[in-house]
């Protein structure tokens, strides 16, 4: 007699807080992205990560036990499924193995979300920049997605800076199909401005984008002012290099760092542990 179980079902129990794979798709040799039925009793503020991993090897006599790492949740907290972005390490103890998932597969997922790269973290202003390297665009995919955003701010600010512009792809496709998303396209027209730069491979933007920053032709050529800390509040998310570069900037215009328990300017997330310095 035919198994006809669903996927879900017939995997649920193979793996511990087991979530069913429903999308891949890659990028580079370097970057995918993949999707995960979401629990229901998951609920997450846009711009926060879970424990996500799969089942390592046996070591001698001692059971394999789950490998896990924080991922940022790269979807709003609207969406019926959960989205990851992740880099590829050929040896890495988790993305060696979780780059050949494939529809239909399981993946841990740890229910408790948290997170510094959330609204709730920041105080009032006119502009929320979100400055992101590599894979730590993740939070801020999610975030662009999320209504609460364009409410609250009147301009957001997206710049992402990879090495190369195959990289950028995720981005780039995420902004665009945002005008044409039928909950918040009309929100996002007139109030997003996406700003990708590249540091090896030649493009419109090519540079660092803290150099940019410094210099002022970052500001000059998005048509905005510099950062000040009536108007501005900041997320950062990517390489060590470019969090210390920024916050000291941020700090030197007289902006203060940011938490849940005290809102303030700005916030760096942590845990990000993005591709190697890149920025």
């Amino acid at each position: 007699m035919n198994d006809m179980t669903p996927i879900a079902e017939k995997s649920a129990a193979l793996l511990p807080d087991g979530q069913t794979v429903t999308e891949v798709k890659h990028y580079t040799d370097r970057l995918f992205s993949f999707r995960l039925t979401r629990p229901q009793s998951l609920r997450f503020r846009s711009g926060e990560f879970v424990m996500i991993g799969l089942m390592g090897e046996p070591v001698g006599d001692k059971p394999a036990r789950p490998i896990l790492r924080a991922y940022s949740i790269a979807s709003p907290s609207w969406d019926e499924e959960l989205e990851f972005y992740s880099i590829k390490v050929p040896d890495g103890p988790l993305t060696s193995k979780l780059q050949k998932i494939k529809v239909g597969d399981q993946v841990i997922l740890k229910t408790k979300p948290v997170g510094t790269l959330v609204v709730d973290a920041l105080l009032p202003g006119k502009r929320l920049y979100m400055l992101a390297t590599g894979t730590g665009i993740a939070p801020f995919a999610s975030l662009i997605r999320d209504p609460e955003v364009y409410e609250k701010f009147d301009q957001v600010i997206l710049t992402h800076t990879c090495r190369e512009n195959a990289e950028l792809t995720y981005g780039k496709e995420l902004v665009d199909n945002l005008r044409n998303d039928p909950l918040i396209g009309e929100m996002v027209e007139g109030k997003l401005i996406y700003y990708p730069t590249t540091t090896r491979e030649q493009s419109d933007n090519m540079g660092r984008v803290t150099d940019k920053i410094r210099s002022g032709e970052f500001f000059a050529e998005i048509g905005v002012p510099a950062f000040n800390a009536e108007e501005d509040r900041v997320m950062i998310c990517g390489s060590m290099g470019l969090n210390i570069e920024i916050k000291e900037l941020l700090e030197a215009a007289g902006m203060e760092e940011g938490a849940n328990s005290k809102p303030g300017h700005f916030v760096v997330e942590k845990a990000f542990v993005g591709e190697p310095e890149n920025a």
